[in-house]
């Protein structure tokens, strides 16, 4: 299949190709140039992840390119799509009024908001940061779905981490079965 960079030249061709997509086809498209992978696609749109990627498929071949990137590019640029998938950081001081934080009750905030110091900067004395101390031990995410975290993040340690626990507790478990029917036998004999 013959390349074709997009640029001003080409525009009002790859408007032409991208008028052929249907609206599956498009949607999908956009959601790559989101940087959504197949399996967050199919979420999204309530497919199969086959389903997206043969919906990707046709529309390479539509638009004439080899890489889903590409098309993706081709699809945003055509309907003036904005590609800024990521929230924008908004800036939040890393400071508590110690005053405010008097009227609160204990246990009242349950989860703290992390904060990085600006460039490396200490507090100042008398602040009170939300920063939680640089030896703290970060939580293990569960190996499943939750609402904190719907898609699997984990690092390939954590997953390895993962496969290791549960492999001893499973071990565990079925030591745990097997002295127990040792116990049960040695019950029934006597």
């Amino acid at each position: 299949m013959p390349k074709r960079p997009v640029n001003e030249a080409t525009s009002a061709p790859n408007d032409a190709l991208v008028a052929r997509l249907s609206p599956g086809q498009v949607d999908c498209l956009l959601l790559v140039d989101q940087h959504l992978n197949s399996k967050e696609i199919a979420v999204r749109l309530n497919i199969s992840s086959h389903t997206v990627d043969q919906r990707i498929r046709g529309a390479l071949e539509k638009l004439r390119v080899e890489r889903r990137g590409e098309a993706a590019r081709m699809v945003a640029a055509a309907l003036g799509a904005s590609s800024e998938p990521y929230q924008r950081l908004i800036h939040q001081s890393p400071h508590i009024d110690a005053d405010a934080a008097s009227g609160h009750q204990a246990g009242a905030v349950s989860h703290q908001i992390r904060h990085a110091d600006r460039a490396g900067e200490a507090s100042p004395s008398g602040v009170i940061t939300e920063q939680r101390p640089g030896g703290a031990w970060p939580s293990l995410q569960m190996p499943f779905a939750t609402r904190s975290h719907p898609s699997n993040e984990m690092s390939g340690g954590q997953k390895l981490l993962w496969i290791v626990l549960i492999a001893i507790g499973s071990a565990f478990s079925v030591g745990m079965y097997l002295a127990g029917l040792e116990s049960l036998t040695r019950l029934i004999k006597t």
